[in-house]
């Protein structure tokens, strides 16, 4: 994509931000029953399942988007060859070819861009993004990044080559690495990698001698810069943070804005869409890229319909993501769907037995918004059926007894109402929490079950504990 189409583009999709939510509804329906179409026509996967459901080609225009069949990630790995719209595409060759160490740099059959997601069950799963769905991606990570800015203000900054610094996992066909490279080589900025597992000093040298304006990455890898900043040991011109990957803690987003005193962008992608939504201000929710992807929430479950993909439909994908839905406030600018920002696994789920032997559960959900002053970051461990572990990342002047207060103002309740009283739990004060080493993002929750922590190894000072 050249780079005034580029531009051109980009100014079209941001019109759809002007919209009202009436507008926006309309143009997500055009877009749907369009995909819905171009499904049934040249997928025999999509074409055989709507057939069983009694949709024909005439019903599509018609049916609401919730009778449609529902289709997962099992289901889309044992399909995969009759899912895609292209019969060149294959499954196995597309493994042959991720497993290539000459591939790397390339793409499938020179038109087609690969992303692996290994999930849970390590098994890769691949998404195929044509070279027209992919630059319908980009648009839509670019609009997210520079998103509040006007197109005046966005040609200004590129005028001024922009220093973009990624902070990540960069080694390997990573969504965010290979979206985000491909998005700023095609703005014509500097860019710039920092892979999570660099030194601390080599990574200062990094980013001292960049001097970056822009700054993408997990927010656990943001924050090692930000405190490095704090510190005085790297320069700070940074004009733009956004935070991706994983969760961004509310106290986690006070502590990068109070860093770099600019505008915190929380987005949100995944490999089946990388463009999903995005939080502008920590309170108002994410906003949802309705004219991008169709997302429905049924009794606390999350589909997705990519309404840009045309390769690789996916229509009514189970993601297992937890998202709840936001009513939109009077003075909404946006005509965009809100969710809460909730970015947590479902298999996250930490299950405990009670006293009388049955098991109660705590949900993401419950513990992935605590807010307590002077609490930078936090991660749960669970250690067995009866304990857990909360690792407290604090702010250098933050007082101890008020965190731990403050957790346990959160927790007992929690624990109260789920009849979890046996539970034994303890809080632990880290230099930083754990981040995966394959992926450099940080998971909220652990499971270390039935691990006994070496003291001297771990580095923490236990200052709570209880136990009944």
């Amino acid at each position: 994509m050249g780079y005034i189409h580029l531009l051109w583009d980009l100014y079209q999709l941001k019109k759809n931000t002007a919209k009202n939510e009436e507008q926006m509804k309309e143009l997500q329906e055009k877009k749907l029953r369009k995909l819905l179409h171009y499904a049934y026509q040249n997928s025999a996967y999509y074409r055989r399942t709507f057939t069983q459901a009694g949709i024909s080609e005439e019903d599509i225009d018609m049916i609401p988007l919730k009778q449609f069949p529902v289709i997962d990630k099992e289901l889309l790995m044992q399909n995969y060859d009759e899912l895609v719209t292209d019969h060149n595409v294959k499954q196995e060759e597309l493994r042959k070819f991720d497993e290539s160490p000459a591939s790397k740099s390339e793409n499938y059959l020179g038109r087609y861009h690969i992303i692996h997601s290994s999930g849970s069950t390590g098994i890769p799963r691949y998404f195929v993004y044509d070279d027209k769905a992919w630059g319908q991606m980009l648009l839509g990570i670019i609009r997210g990044a520079l998103w509040g800015m006007s197109m005046i203000d966005i040609l200004k900054l590129l005028a001024g080559k922009p220093r973009i610094l990624y902070i990540a996992a960069t080694d390997g066909r990573y969504a965010g690495a290979m979206a985000v490279g491909d998005g700023i080589t095609g703005l014509r900025a500097k860019q710039e990698y920092l892979d999570i597992n660099e030194p601390i000093e080599k990574g200062n040298q990094k980013v001292t001698k960049f001097d970056p304006n822009i700054v993408i990455g997990y927010p656990s890898a943001i924050k090692l810069m930000a405190e490095q900043v704090r510190l005085g040991r790297v320069p700070n011109h940074v004009k733009r943070v956004i935070s991706c990957g994983e969760p961004l803690s509310a106290g986690l987003r006070e502590f990068l804005e109070d860093t770099f005193q600019c505008p915190v962008i929380n987005f949100y992608g995944s490999s089946e869409s990388l463009a999903l939504g995005l939080e502008e201000n920590a309170g108002d929710g994410m906003v949802l890229f309705d004219d991008l992807n169709v997302i429905e929430v049924e009794d606390g479950e999350m589909y997705l319909t990519c309404l840009y993909n045309f390769t690789q439909p996916l229509i009514r994908y189970h993601l297992t993501d937890t998202l709840k839905p936001k009513e939109r406030f009077s003075n909404d600018p946006y005509g965009f769907s809100r969710a809460e920002v909730l970015l947590c696994r479902n298999e996250d789920e930490m299950w405990f037995q009670k006293t009388d032997g049955t098991k109660e559960f705590i949900h993401p959900l419950s513990v992935e918004g605590i807010c307590v002053d002077g609490l930078k970051d936090y991660q749960f461990v669970q250690t067995s059926e009866k304990s857990f572990q909360i690792r407290a990342e604090i702010s250098e002047d933050a007082f101890k007894e008020a965190i731990i207060q403050g957790i346990e103002s959160i927790i007992e309740p929690l624990l109260s109402d789920k009849a979890l009283d046996n539970i034994y739990y303890e809080i632990c004060f880290v230099e930083s929490v754990e981040v995966n080493t394959d992926t450099g993002k940080k998971p909220l929750i652990i499971k270390q079950m039935n691990h006994v922590f070496d003291m001297e190894t771990v580095n923490f000072e236990t200052v709570k504990c209880k136990a009944v």
